[in-house]
């Protein structure tokens, strides 16, 4: 079956459909939202291990677990393998997670700057240091999963240099988003690569895959053709958790239900009022914007819609819009 169960370190989940950790869109309501909706586990925003080790109030609100989410991962990015062993220290102490990811993938040149991200990916030797460290500082009853791309450009392919370092650090689980660094969110993710790590790794660790997942068919497809123990939806499940739902339909019962428009509405609101108890209504409002714009997609007259939704700012305001449609 493409739908099982899958084990991280000491963790047991009952599904492989994960919620990717996403800069500006994971927080723990959009979590929430998704572990409603089927997701098996879910990942934090990336948070900086610099920031931690400085008591930056902020990184204490990405780590924040929701009520509903048994087991989740706190994603942390560093390029200093000290730096990030006192993080995942702090990590511990202040969440309890079950999980800390490694973020060896960002291709975001100021993440890059610092050697985290995607620089670690094609910095094995470094690599291996950061997720030896933060192993050891984790101790046994904290799995420790990286996430690694294909390389820095298609010149530098090293994907399984950087695998082979992880598992030798001792690593629970690898994921796999198969675009270089160079690439950043364009072009086509290159499948083939992802299923080459699953032949390289050889069942020592789990292996998951992300990039150009936005369909039940795409998570299936993946499944299918590379032999991955997980899926992990990144921009398919923004404004989206109902991919979750209809992944697990597909994928056990052939076929899924689209969700009604209302239906849809609806979870909008309810992430918008679980953000606003967390970080107040202006700011939630004002958030909330571009995640609106995503659940109305469909809806008819959306384009009209969205032009209303992109200025509000209050609850009292989203209700009006809606109210006129639905």
């Amino acid at each position: 079956m493409l739908y099982h169960p899958v084990k991280i370190g000491s963790i047991e989940l009952n599904g492989n459909l994960f919620l990717a950790p996403v800069a500006g869109y994971s927080d723990r309501s959009f979590r929430s939202i998704c572990v409603d909706h089927g997701a098996s586990f879910t990942y934090t925003e990336m948070v900086s291990a610099e920031a931690l080790t400085r008591n930056n109030e902020k990184t204490e609100t990405l780590m924040r677990r929701a009520d509903n989410e048994k087991a989740y991962s706190v994603q942390i990015f560093g390029g200093n393998p000290e730096t990030m062993a006192s993080a995942a220290r702090i990590v511990i102490e202040k969440t309890h997670t079950e999980c800390i990811d490694i973020n060896c993938g960002c291709p975001v040149p100021k993440i890059i700057k610092t050697e985290a991200g995607s620089a670690l990916t094609r910095d094995p030797e470094r690599l291996y240091k950061v997720v030896k460290a933060v192993k050891d500082a984790a101790g046994k009853e904290t799995a420790v999963t990286v996430k690694i791309r294909s390389g820095w450009d298609n010149e530098h392919i090293t994907f399984k240099e950087a695998a082979q370092s992880a598992l030798d650090a001792g690593c629970d689980a690898i994921t796999l988003h198969p675009r270089t660094r160079a690439q950043g969110y364009e072009g086509k993710a290159d499948w083939s690569k992802l299923k080459e790590l699953v032949k390289l790794v050889d069942k020592k660790v789990p292996v998951f895959g992300s990039g150009d997942l936005f369909t039940p068919e795409d998570a299936q497809r993946m499944l299918s053709e590379t032999g991955c123990d997980g899926v992990m939806f990144a921009r398919g499940a923004m404004g989206n958790p109902f991919i979750f739902t209809k992944t697990i339909s597909l994928l056990k019962e052939g076929r899924y239900e689209e969700i009604p428009y209302s239906e849809r509405v609806k979870t909008g609101f309810n992430e918008l009022e679980m953000l606003a108890r967390d970080i107040g209504e202006e700011t939630a409002c004002r958030d909330m914007r571009k995640r609106f714009c995503a659940y109305s997609k469909g809806i008819p007259s959306g384009a009209e819609l969205r032009a209303q939704i992109v200025h509000a700012s209050s609850i009292a305001e989203y209700h009006a819009i809606f109210d006129r449609v639905l």
